[in-house]
């Protein structure tokens, strides 16, 4: 009685694995097309906020498709990259102006007007 119902259990294992894997029909599933990014970042203006949270990115069999990740990546440095350098220019620029301004005492005096009148 063990070895029948051993029997009958390999049986139905080896049933449901080729019926799971396809067994050998020649009906196997189509190929399907890779997912491609749908909204990618805009190039005509720099990216902001909304585009960086509506951004999708594709999943691929195992994970995310590393292409599409890098090219997201990399442009979002170079967005950040120059966000930061035009904020050290007009940083530095305000230390300027105020090193000026600071020495200056007259900024709001008309030209010709004396101070003290």
């Amino acid at each position: 009685m063990f070895l029948f119902l051993l029997i009958a259990m390999v049986v139905v294992v080896a049933a449901v694995t080729l019926a799971v894997v396809g067994g050998g029909d020649s009906a196997a599933l189509p190929e399907v097309a890779p997912e491609q990014l749908v909204d990618p970042l805009p190039v005509t203006r720099p990216v902001g906020r909304a585009d960086v949270d509506a951004l999708r990115l594709p999943v691929a069999p195992r994970g995310y498709r590393m292409a599409d990740v890098d090219d997201v990546l990399g442009r979002l440095g170079a967005e950040l990259a120059e966000r930061d350098a035009r904020i050290a220019e007009l940083e530095s620029a305000l230390a300027g102006a105020q090193a000026t301004a600071g020495g200056r005492t007259d900024l709001f005096t008309k030209p010709g007007e004396e101070r003290g009148q």
